[in-house]
Parts: C-alpha cells; sequence; structure tokens
C-alpha cells in the first residue's frame, strides 16, 4: 500500500475478516500495530516538515 486511502481500506478489510472470523484477534492485532507504526511514522515527518515551515508533497497522503 503507497497511500492513505490503501491504508484505510486495507483496515477496513481486517476489521471485516476478524469479524467473519477470516482472521484470528492476534493476527489482526499486528496488522492494526504494524498500520499504527506506518502512521506514526508518517507522522513525525509531518511534525520535522512543520518546524521547517516547509509543506512537501507527501506520496502517501494522495489519492489515487
Amino acid at each position: 500500500m503507497t497511500t492513505i486511502t490503501e491504508l484505510r481500506n486495507e483496515l477496513s478489510k481486517v476489521f471485516d475478516d476478524l469479524r467473519a472470523g477470516i482472521i484470528k484477534p492476534g493476527q489482526a492485532a499486528e496488522l492494526n500495530n504494524t498500520a499504527g507504526k506506518i502512521i506514526n511514522s508518517t507522522k513525525v515527518e509531518l511534525e520535522y516538515y512543520a518546524l521547517r515551515k516547509e509543506s512537501p508533497e507527501i506520496e502517501f497522503f494522495k489519492n489515487q
């Protein structure tokens, strides 16, 4: 996945799969944990650019 939209869609699928019993709670937790790390690393990048008063285009936030 390369955009926030793709990540959101993937997390929705994880939720649906968990509710349907396709994946186990532990698997869902690990996927959500990984997604959180991706989001937090992007947040750090945004904070860095804010401190530098820059407004870069970050591919992760672009819609397809």
